[in-house]
């Protein structure tokens, strides 16, 4: 099953798919068009989901293997969904039903809120492992979100955090047990119903400058 999009009245919901939810080209457009819909629909939030074993893998490493003189068009490409999911003019939340690795685990930070499952999924960034460096807007993403101490945990250990040890670090918000994770993300959106849409995006565009700048630079390389 591919990205699908529902509604909880006004809060919008989008499933990310039941396999490794990797950014395929294919993905990032599908993804980008339910965005342009849910904020042209005046949603009151978003909360993005999954419905297997991953929130999501992340970069799409076989489409890159594949492509790899597309390689500096790719990176911008999933830089510039991070920079829209982190600036998005809703209140947003990931629910991290399973694994979120590399670039998916920053799609999760780039929402407002994250709720993770209490008892199975690991929140990583495996990037020192696999020697693939951070782009520096990728960089400035995480660091715009997590403490100093938790931007080190998570960015150069490889350390793969369960939902006990995301959430004491800060990378999590809250807990939920299994089944309950979507739910629990659209309550936590509830209370902000009825936010001004072009006041919150501003405060975001504020907050985030620096990340959104770094992460939409022009690619080299």
């Amino acid at each position: 099953m591919g990205i699908s999009l529902s509604y909880q009245d006004k809060i919008a919901v989008v499933d990310l798919g039941d396999d490794e939810n990797r950014f395929s080209p294919d993905f990032l457009d599908q993804l980008d068009s339910y965005l342009d819909e849910i904020v042209a629909g005046g949603a009151h939030g978003l909360v993005t989901t999954a419905g297997g074993k991953f929130y999501t893998n992340g970069l799409d490493l076989d489409w890159l293997s594949a492509h790899g003189e597309q390689t500096q068009w790719y990176v911008g490409r999933v830089q510039g969904l991070l920079a829209r999911m982190l600036t998005l003019p809703i209140p947003t939340a990931a629910a991290v039903v399973g694994h979120a690795f590399g670039a998916g685990a920053m799609l999760a930070l780039a929402h407002d809120f994250r709720v993770m499952r209490a008892d199975r999924g690991y929140f990583c960034f495996p990037e020192v492992d696999i020697r693939i460096p951070f782009t520096p807007g990728m960089a400035a993403l995480i660091q715009a979100k997590l403490t100093p101490q938790a931007a080190v945990a998570s960015m150069t250990t490889g350390r793969r955090f369960g939902g006990t040890d995301a959430e004491a670090h800060g990378l999590v918000d809250a807990m939920a047990p299994e089944g309950a994770v979507t739910d629990a993300a659209v309550e936590l959106l509830r209370p902000l119903d009825g936010k001004d849409a072009g006041t919150l995006g501003a405060i975001k565009q504020t907050m985030f400058a620096p990340a959104v700048q770094a992460l939409t630079a022009p690619q080299s390389g």
